[in-house]
C-alpha cells in the first residue's frame, strides 16, 4: 500500500521533477555562480556561467521547494516506496555520469569529483620494522 502523503504518486512523476531539476539548473541557478574575466587590453569584464554539475542534495533541495520532501523516496524505509527503487537509482547515476564526465573534462573540480564518487586511487605502504640502533648481540 503506497504512503499516504506521497509527492509522487509514479515513478514518471519523480522523471519530470528530474527533468525540471535539470532545466532549473541551466535557466536559474547558474547565474548565481558566474565565472568573472577581463579580457583584452582593457580588461573588459566579461561574466560566463558555468554548467552547474547535478548533486542529489540540489535534486532535494529543488524537490523540497517545488514540491516537498523527497529524502523517504531515496531510502525507502519500511518498503513503502519500492515502485521508485529504478528511478531512484537512474537519477543517482545521472548525477554520477555527470560528476565524472564533468571532471574528466576539466569542467569540475577533478579532485572533489573523485572523492564524492569514490574514485580516488589508493596505494598500499607496508613499513618493515627495523630496530633503532645496531645489533649488540
Amino acid at each position: 500500500m503506497p504512503h499516504p502523503t506521497r509527492i509522487f504518486n509514479t515513478p514518471d512523476d519523480m522523471l519530470e521533477a528530474w527533468r525540471g531539476y535539470v532545466q532549473w539548473l541551466e535557466d536559474v541557478e547558474k547565474k548565481r555562480w558566474p565565472k568573472v574575466q577581463y579580457v583584452g587590453r582593457d580588461g573588459v569584464r566579461v561574466e560566463d556561467y558555468p554548467k552547474i554539475p547535478y548533486t542529489l542534495e540540489g535534486f532535494k533541495r529543488y524537490c523540497y521547494a517545488e514540491r516537498g520532501n523527497v529524502e523517504q523516496y531515496f531510502y525507502n524505509k519500511d518498503g513503502l516506496y519500492d515502485d521508485f527503487v529504478g528511478i531512484c537509482a537512474q537519477i543517482r547515476e545521472w548525477i554520477r555520469e555527470d560528476q565524472i564526465v564533468g571532471g574528466l573534462l576539466g569542467n569540475y573540480n577533478p579532485s572533489i569529483t573523485q572523492r564524492l564518487n569514490g574514485l580516488t586511487e589508493k596505494s598500499e605502504v607496508t613499513v618493515k620494522e627495523q630496530p633503532l640502533f645496531g645489533d649488540n648481540g
